[in-house]
Parts: C-alpha cells; structure tokens; sequence
C-alpha cells in the first residue's frame, strides 16, 4: 500500500493523540488547512513542519517514512561488536528523486567498531540507503550504500555532505551559503551538475553522509 506524506502526517497526529483543530491550532493553520494537509489537496509546508515538531511529532518520519528511532532499534548479537542496521530502500536521489512513496526495511550487520570509526551517533539515529545518478560523482557512485546520520540536522555550511528533502524529492548534496542575494545552494560533486539555488525554508535536513560502502 502506498503511504504518502499526508498519511503518514495523519498518522502522527493520532499518536499524538489530538484531532484535526487541536494540532491545527498547535501549528498555526486553520482546522481546514489541516485537513487538506492530510487529505493531500495541499501541499505541507516546511513551515508547518517545523511548528508541529515542536509539539513531538517526528517530521522526518512525516517527510520521508523513515521509521521512528524505536522500530529502528539495532539487534546486537552474541557478539557484542556485531550490530545490525536499517537498510531504508529510498534511493536517495544523488540528482533528485522522489522521497514520498513506500519505504520498506532490510537489516545489514556491521561492526560496531567499524561504526564508530564514522560516528558516535546512537545506533538507533543511522541507517542506510543506496544512491542512484551520477551527480556526486566521483565521491559517491549510483547504487553505492550510504551511511546517513539522522542526529546531525544542523549543518556548517561547505562541510560534508547532507540528505536533504526538497518537496517531495530527497537529495544527496553539499550545502553552501552564497551570500544574502543568491542564498542556499544544493551542490554536486560533479562538474558538469549546475548547483540548485533554494531558500532556507524550503529545505528539510534528513541527515549527514557520514560514510560510503564502495564495491572495489
């Protein structure tokens, strides 16, 4: 069954345990506004998103369908150093592709050790997904598996590289702030992929690329 950003923002209102008027009224934005948000007859704004994070709903959850942090919860085996991760089948677009469609999880093991040599992020905060173009080329290549760090959300501007969701697409790019006039820019590693201007609010963070599994 296909689950859209809408459902999936339905759905978080009912953990949350309110009605339609009393997020609506949490976040800013009329009962019919936040009826056509979970309808899907108007698009969610980032905005939005960030209001209803204030009052514990998980936007990335809302955004992407990644699983929350407890259904993502790593099994540690008999070896202690041995942890399994969430594959998420995203395909994070290293040009564009879109984000809002069905996600469906596969477990990886990997040394806990191994992990650790990227980041110290609880476990529960990563996953791993496969890029798929050629525009972070050569630093990533299409089908490679990506490590992303969903506890780092606040990016230093020209340092690493970031998933990001722009609408309804999910991205593999590195952030640059142009100067007041030209804003935000969504950079390839490729030469030949023209930069993407977007404004600040526009962008959702999904996380930092914190490591690249390549096939030799």
């Amino acid at each position: 069954m296909h689950e859209s950003a809408s459902d999936r923002l339905r759905a978080e209102r009912k953990r949350l345990q309110l009605n339609q008027a009393e997020l609506g009224k949490l976040a800013g934005v009329s009962k019919n506004t936040q009826m056509a948000y979970e309808n899907g007859t108007s698009p969610i704004t980032l905005d939005y998103l960030e209001k209803v994070a204030e009052h514990g709903a998980d936007t990335t959850f809302i955004v992407t369908g990644l699983p929350k942090a407890k259904d993502v919860t790593p099994s540690v085996r008999d070896d202690e150093d041995i942890v399994e991760l969430a594959e998420i089948d995203l395909r994070y677009g290293l040009g564009a592709t879109f984000v809002d469609g069905p996600v469906q999880t596969e477990k990886r093991t990997f040394s806990r050790s191994w992990i650790r040599s990227f980041t110290q992020s609880p476990t529960q905060c990563l996953f791993w997904a496969s890029g798929d173009g050629d525009s972070m080329e050569p630093t990533i290549r299409s089908g490679e598996l990506i490590l992303i760090d969903t506890s780092q959300k606040s990016p230093r501007m020209s340092e690493g590289i970031w998933a990001v969701a722009l609408g309804d697409f999910g991205m593999i790019k590195r952030l640059h702030y142009a100067g007041p006039r030209e804003g935000l820019k969504l950079v390839s590693d490729n030469a030949l992929v023209p930069a993407i201007s977007v404004a600040e609010d526009e962008l959702h963070i999904i996380g930092r690329v914190v490591a690249v599994v390549r096939r030799l």
